[in-house]
């Protein structure tokens, strides 16, 4: 049974006879995924068919060809899988409230589950959903270990806030999943998608390359998770934050697109033959850090904006808002790694060609777009732009919150003054030269021709 502190209800209508919808949106897998389970419990409850849709909309955010080759190629794997277990799965195009509307009504569905995200437009698209159809709406956060609305009330402070009550609710929330199994109500299944059709047709930025380097979908997840916890999670707690070495687990693609459940990796990992110490710091990221970021934007209506900082953090941003900055570049000359900064044009380098920017890198890569911007506001539009546009994590709370840190001192506390930051932390070039080997880390980045045609 799915704990019902899981599920939220979304608009206040009954649940009809009529098949049961789960509206797929951030969780974009079979198994592990708590929306999906209950969804099939209410089918097997009312005795009626589970149908599992997916609504493409005009556009997200910042998305490129290289985020839709991703998801598409991890949604045809989700669509053969259902089909295994005599799902359909439907693609819908458009609007929500009018795609989601419309297949209700022709379906007679029932009512509607759908899954979490804190993301203001995402939540905007259920609000409306949710007032448009007759019928029961409800969200599932499959995505986080513990509920956001469960681990706690209100807006955290910092890490140390949240971290004693998510490790007092762990016991109860960590727990196995039960498997999706093949449905005995039957539903007639929906003609199979054309993904490769799909993707030429898609109207999006097609200047970013897709990359191929790590392949999409739940079952190349599992296996690099597999990969991780048995080659490099030994010493993680010691080179993570190394950039020159590889000891990530680079699943934060997967976790974005809900391609793997975090509750897996925490399950994996914690059972997994490593040092307690890599183990507890790896926990600590994928649990506390990553659900923080939930909770931030989750309960921050102004999460991407200077006065979403602390209080302090506003004060200290006036008051250095006119300070002179020795650099000013533009959002073309950013994008472009067009800065005096060869390390940092090596860090905007990796994101571009490679997807990814390694953790320690994007904090130095934002704060310096903090000290090379006009203002702090103009610094978090410009490092979520390019983050969004070329990170495979992009459009996610995890990138809004690292960006907030970096730039605005969110979770972070105040530090000593100093023109253009004032007590937001500080970071510089020698201070990476003390941690790595820059010099091997910008030859593994350096410029190559024709990069950002």
């Amino acid at each position: 049974m799915v704990d019902s502190r899981r599920v939220r209800e979304k608009n206040n209508k009954p649940a009809l006879p009529g098949p049961v919808v789960y509206w797929m949106q951030r969780d974009q897998r079979v198994q592990d995924n708590w929306a999906l389970l209950y969804a099939a419990e209410e089918a097997r409850k009312y005795q009626v068919p589970l149908l599992v849709v997916f609504n493409l909309v005009p556009r997200f955010g910042d998305t490129t060809l290289r985020h839709y080759d991703f998801m598409f190629r991890g949604l045809s794997e989700v669509e053969d899988e259902l089909r295994a277990l005599d799902i359909p799965f439907y693609l819908l195009q458009g609007k929500p409230e009018v795609t989601l509307s419309d297949f209700v009504a022709k379906h007679q569905v029932g009512q509607v589950v759908c899954d979490f995200n804190p993301l203001r437009f995402t939540d905007d698209w259920r609000v409306r959903v949710g007032a448009t159809i007759t019928v029961r709406l409800c969200e599932v956060d499959a995505h986080n270990i513990i509920p956001a609305w469960i681990a706690s009330p209100k807006l955290e402070f910092a890490a140390y806030t949240l971290r004693p009550k998510i490790h007092r609710l762990l016991p109860e929330f960590l727990t196995k999943f039960g498997m999706l199994e093949k449905q005995t109500v039957p539903a007639t299944l929906s003609s199979q998608i054309d993904w490769e059709g799909l993707i030429n047709e898609v109207v999006t930025d097609r200047t970013v390359a897709i990359v191929d380097w790590l392949v999409p979908g739940s079952i190349a997840a599992k296996k690099n998770l597999g990969i991780f916890c048995a080659e490099r999670l030994d010493a993680y707690a010691e080179k993570r934050n190394d950039p020159t070495l590889n000891f990530l687990s680079h699943l934060s693609p997967y976790l974005h697109f809900g391609q793997l459940s975090a509750q897996r990796v925490a399950l994996t990992v914690s059972g997994a033959v490593a040092s307690k110490p890599s183990r507890d710091a790896y926990l600590e990221e994928l649990i506390v850090r990553r659900e923080l970021a939930d909770n931030f934007c989750f309960y921050n209506s102004d999460y991407d904006t200077v006065p979403g900082a602390h209080a302090w953090a506003q004060k200290t941003i006036s008051e250095h808002a006119d300070d002179k900055r020795e650099y000013v570049y533009t959002a073309l000359e950013f994008e472009q790694a067009q800065t005096h900064d060869e390390l940092w044009n090596a860090a905007q380098r990796e994101m571009v060609t490679t997807g990814k920017m390694h953790g320690f890198m994007r904090m130095y890569w934002a704060k310096k777009i903090l000290e090379w911007t006009p203002d702090a506001q103009t610094a978090i539009t410009s490092a979520l732009y390019l983050n969004d546009k070329y990170s495979l994590d992009g459009s996610d709370p995890n990138g809004v919150t690292g960006v907030m840190w970096s730039i605005c001192g969110v979770h972070d506390r105040a530090w000593n003054e100093r023109p253009v930051f004032g007590k937001i932390r500080y970071m510089n070039y020698n201070g990476c030269k003390r941690k790595f080997d820059i010099a091997a880390y910008m030859e593994k980045f350096s410029e190559e021709p024709n990069l950002f045609v």
